[in-house]
């Protein structure tokens, strides 16, 4: 007879709860994580080099850069690439969402639509697989953050930055990025950064608010935080090429005069914004999901007047009924019940998700009333 005894893995006089954030991160880091992130800005401010140094991949190895004459009939597209990444065993599947085109044409007016359709369409495809009876394995495509790079050769934002700005802020999280910042001197940095924010400010334009740390966090965490605050709008370079500094292997440009490290946070902005994303992406994630899916939500089914569901509830009713008509009468007395059943089952589910639904609108309509209110 075994005389195998379990042994507890806790000390005596604990129950346990302190295991269930392991038991959270196992099973995270199993399941993986989705992130999408949108890469919007004129042609030529780095945006395909930044995005390769910042996750050491190459994700446009067989892009042909088009010439002027092509662009002049081109209109904005989205280019949509997916990634999976792994690091320490963390597995995180990226989607970089690409702009080409955007602001290269004489007339920029509505440029930005096909971007507003695209961050719409997932937001809509989201809600439809929300909404419907397999909700178990739902791929998040929405956009999560959206880098907005300004051309560092203007005095600050120009007309068609902020257009853009103010028509997406409530849409997507959006980081302000000063791009090739090399280009500039640490005073012409600091004062476009000044420049920006007031115009930012200014325009009622609302960017990702960094979270404020809580009075329990570590000091070496909120020093970070803060560094991160001042830091925005990012002032960045990006290089994918390696050179040797000092017998130091580092990624940069060479110059006449010497060489621009990327990762050195005394030269550029880079290594801060890639902690933006390192330590905030969880919190980008939560306030797409919170704030701008839940705006797009309530405004869809209120102006909808229903839900998705509604409407295959009555595309059931109506198939069903026109599928009834077209049999012949002898056949419609001998069809099986089972049709019928079937038919039951699936309406009487339909508005069992319709019922869930109206509860959660009047949920966010009483949010939305108290948000109102603290105003």
């Amino acid at each position: 007879m075994s005389t195998d005894t379990f042994s507890n893995p806790d000390m005596p006089g604990y129950v346990g709860f302190a295991n269930l954030p392991n038991q959270i991160h196992r099973k995270s880091v199993k399941r993986g994580f989705e992130f999408t992130l949108m890469v919007v800005g004129e042609s030529g401010l780095g945006k395909s080099t930044l995005i390769n140094t910042l996750f050491l991949t190459d994700l446009y190895p067989d892009r042909v850069l088009s010439s002027a004459q092509e662009n002049i009939d081109k209109t904005v597209k989205i280019d949509v690439s997916t990634v999976e990444i792994e690091e320490r065993g963390v597995k995180v599947r990226l989607t970089v969402v690409d702009t080409p085109g955007y602001g290269d044409a004489i007339d920029n007016t509505d440029c930005f639509q096909s971007i507003i359709q695209y961050i719409n369409e997932q937001f809509e495809r989201y809600l439809q697989d929300e909404s419907g009876l397999n909700r178990r394995h739902i791929v998040d495509n929405r956009v999560h953050c959206c880098f907005y790079f300004i051309n560092p050769a203007g005095h600050g934002l120009k007309p068609l930055d902020i257009q853009f700005m103010k028509q997406l802020h409530n849409k997507v999280n959006i980081v302000p990025v000063l791009a090739k910042a090399d280009t500039l001197t640490k005073q012409e940095v600091a004062k476009l950064k000044r420049k920006v924010l007031d115009e930012i400010e200014e325009n009622g334009i609302h960017i990702y608010p960094l979270p404020d740390c809580d009075t329990d966090e570590e000091e070496d965490y909120k020093e970070q935080v803060r560094q991160l605050k001042e830091a925005v709008p990012f002032a960045v370079v990006g290089s994918t090429t390696v050179l040797d500094v000092g017998g130091k292997k580092v990624r940069g440009r060479q110059y006449p005069w010497g060489v621009i490290e990327v990762e050195n946070p005394n030269h550029c902005d880079f290594i801060k914004l890639r902690c933006l994303l390192g330590t905030h992406m969880q919190d980008l994630t939560e306030v797409t999901q919170d704030v701008h899916y839940e705006n797009y939500r309530s405004e869809r089914l209120a102006k909808g007047g229903g839900s998705p569901l509604a409407a295959a509830a009555t595309a059931i009713n109506n198939n069903s009924h026109s599928s009834t008509n077209s049999l012949p009468s002898k056949k419609q007395i001998n069809s099986p019940p089972v049709v019928g059943q079937e038919k039951d089952r699936m309406v009487m589910e339909l508005e069992e998700k319709e019922a869930q639904i109206r509860k959660m609108q009047e949920m966010m309509a009483r949010m939305q009333a108290q948000l109102q209110d603290k105003k």
